[in-house]
């Protein structure tokens, strides 16, 4: 992606009028969230590479309050293209569903699932090995509800999107996948939809994410992999378009 193509958001904290956030950033508060817009997605191709996994239970988050902090930021809608509009629209309307006629719900498992729906809503369009069974999640493609599953998938279609590292935040935008890999095992126990990428005024970057299972928004990519689960791993995929 070039920087023609990259759009700056700016999210501005919910309590405060506009011109408060410029006066907040003018003497350097570090809260200036960047992403950058991204087109509709076209049907991914079919493939057989794609298998089922189990992923991680976040039982213990879901009984700490703390575990999912808000950030007190608003997206910028104007900033974002329709697709990745419509996607995040759909994560900010339904992040803490537990029930769906269409999708039905993955009990302790829901996270990847409900990225898919996301990247559904965004425009992508099933194919042979991402596709999802009405009202019965449990018998969706493996792709569609399984972390490392989907992985797979992605990996055998570099058109579709391109993994990062946790070293290239700065190539991370809103409506990205992160992954995360508690265990360093090499699978992905964990699925969520970036919502924000801060840059701080020390040169760090910061990464939200919200998901299912257990319900996330604005929960920081640090967090998780620092407090909730010392060690993890996260992985980024930036979606093309």
């Amino acid at each position: 992606m070039t920087d023609a193509d990259r759009r700056r958001m700016f999210r501005r904290r919910r309590t405060l009028a506009v011109a408060a956030v410029v006066t907040v950033l003018a003497v350097g508060c570090g809260f200036v969230a960047i992403g950058w817009a991204s087109a509709t997605q076209g049907a991914p191709a079919p493939t057989d590479t794609a298998r089922d996994s189990v992923e991680v239970q976040e039982a213990a988050a879901a009984d700490d309050a703390s575990a999912a902090p808000d950030s007190g930021l608003e997206l910028d809608w104007a900033s974002l293209s329709p697709g990745v509009s419509a996607q995040m629209e759909y994560v900010q309307q339904h992040w803490d569903s537990t029930s769906s006629d269409e999708f039905g719900f993955l009990d302790e498992n829901d996270c990847m699932a409900f990225t898919s729906q996301s990247l559904l809503a965004r425009g992508w369009v099933e194919d042979d090995e991402w596709w999802y069974a009405v009202g019965d999640p449990y018998s969706s493609s493996p792709a569609w509800r399984s972390s490392t599953a989907f992985m797979e998938y992605l990996e055998a279609r570099p058109e579709l999107a391109t993994m990062l590292t946790d070293d290239q935040r700065d190539q991370v935008k809103v409506g990205d996948v992160v992954q995360f890999d508690w265990d360093d095992s090499g699978d992905r126990d964990h699925t969520g939809i970036v919502t924000a990428v801060v840059a701080n005024d020390d040169g760090t970057i910061d990464i939200l994410y919200a998901g299912h299972t257990d319900a996330t928004w604005d929960r920081s990519v640090d967090y998780s992999i620092t407090e909730m689960h010392p060690g993890g791993v996260a992985t980024y995929w930036s979606i093309a378009g």
